[in-house]
């Protein structure tokens, strides 16, 4: 459902800029709308991991220089069955983590040192399944895709009345008027539409993956407080990019048409949903059919039931190999 989703609602935004661009010059301000979409495009599928990163000042890690968080990369990007991406850490106390690359084969995880000195072992697991959910979901080429589309209609809107077509109709220019300032705005509704269907997807995701949707509960709601607490930087230059992470910025995270994520809460629920429903099929084939496994009720109360092995205390909240 939430594929046919974004499918309508990327096939709204191109109808949109085509509109926008038979607006401005008629059948050929449409045409040229679609070559410039074209040619943004292409350069984005190219080159949007790389814009991303260098946006963070992120550096690549491997297991030489961060052995755990690698390690932890690897083996949820084995259980996923994806290549493994390249991984890269962000030097910022703003604790988050995105996703970037036009595929799975060119795809790349990235952390904020914030996020790993607030979360234990298992949530980072869990945060990076997530962000490898996107990866297995190919969001990170459907936002670009989004982003970019979004860009060329703000692009077309701001210079749209020097585009008007040789038709000789002259337009109606109070409708271009109104299309310089809605239709920028239109595409934003749907981009932010688009980005909060694919963070329901990638939770889902992720709960296959890391098999503990609690912790992944558990770190939404400390990655949620401590990004409404400490500033991103980036977002002050780029507010565009607030998308890209787990978690929103700032306050935002409400399920309205104005936030770049779902609430949280409901994410929170829809996680806890599962593992019920994880630790309940656990439990029947342990039990039978006609009996309720007491580790249902250690779930309930966030011990983690749903992990099927046994949980350690660790020593690194980063060591997937418990080598200390």
């Amino acid at each position: 459902m939430n594929g046919f989703k974004t499918l309508m609602l990327l096939a709204a935004m191109t109808a949109l800029f085509m509109g926008l661009g038979y607006t401005f010059g008629g059948s050929g301000g449409a045409l040229i709308a679609l070559l410039i979409a074209a040619g943004m495009n292409l350069v984005t599928y190219w080159n949007a991991d790389k814009i991303v990163l260098k946006m963070h000042g992120a550096r690549e890690v491997d297991g030489a220089s961060a052995p755990e968080l690698v390690g932890i990369v690897r083996q949820l990007a084995a259980r996923a069955g994806l290549p493994v991406p390249k991984v890269y850490l962000v030097d910022s106390p703003h604790p988050n983590a995105f996703a970037t690359g036009r595929n799975p084969e060119h795809a790349a995880v990235a952390a904020t040192t914030g996020l790993l000195q607030l979360l234990d072992r298992e949530e980072i697991a869990a945060v990076m399944a997530h962000e490898l959910g996107h990866v297995r979901n190919r969001d990170t080429l459907i936002m670009t895709m989004t982003a970019t589309i979004a860009g060329a209609i703000s692009f077309l809107a701001n210079f749209g009345l020097f585009f008007r077509g040789n038709d000789n109709r002259g337009g109606n220019p109070i409708a271009m008027i109104a299309a310089v300032f809605l239709a920028p705005f239109a595409a934003m509704l749907v981009q932010l539409a688009i980005s909060r269907t694919r963070e329901y997807g990638a939770d889902r995701a992720a709960a296959e993956i890391c098999r503990n949707p609690r912790a992944l509960a558990s770190a939404l709601a400390k990655l949620a407080a401590g990004a409404a607490r400490i500033p991103n930087p980036v977002i002050d230059r780029n507010p565009a990019a607030a998308s890209l992470y787990i978690v929103p910025t700032g306050r935002g995270g409400r399920d309205s048409l104005f936030s770049t994520h779902p609430d949280t809460g409901n994410r929170i629920a829809e996680l806890e949903a599962m593992a019920a429903a994880m630790g309940g099929a656990a439990s029947a084939v342990a039990a039978g059919a006609g009996r309720i496994a007491p580790a249902l009720a250690g779930a309930a109360a966030g011990v983690g039931a749903s992990v099927p092995r046994t949980r350690k205390i660790r020593r690194s909240a980063l060591d997937p190999l418990d080598r200390r």
